[in-house]
């Protein structure tokens, strides 16, 4: 049995000229999407140019991350900064679709797609 904190999300944060990177990874589910909202909302700061969550790592996604998303894509569009969201497993893109998220998000398959997006 893996250990219990073997299940929670870690965010790993880069930025550069600007552009800042969240790099997912576990699981983000009502105990642990505080570790994505909170350096999400610390991202979206003015003068950022565009913010990338890579997703890519991450193994489930429930409804309170797609909550912690929604409020940063808000925050994102009220300050104008672009936020692009990278996924490409099924965990991850299956919740997007089935919640009609598609509409909301830009998800590309690569960072650095959502990097030449800039």
């Amino acid at each position: 049995m893996p250990e219990p904190s073997a299940a929670l999300a870690s965010v790993q944060v880069d930025q550069s000229d600007g552009v800042v990177v969240l790099r997912v990874s576990g699981e983000l589910d009502a105990s642990s999407a505080d570790e994505l909202a909170r350096p999400l909302a610390s991202a979206l700061v003015t003068g950022v140019r565009s913010v990338v969550v890579d997703l890519t790592q991450v193994r489930f996604l429930g409804s309170a991350g797609l909550e912690a998303l929604v409020t940063g894509s808000k925050r994102a569009e009220g300050l104008g900064v672009p936020l692009v969201l990278v996924a490409s497993g099924r965990a991850v893109l299956r919740p997007i679709e089935a919640t009609g998220l598609t509409a909301v998000f830009t998800v590309v398959g690569t960072v650095e797609e959502a990097l030449g997006r800039n």
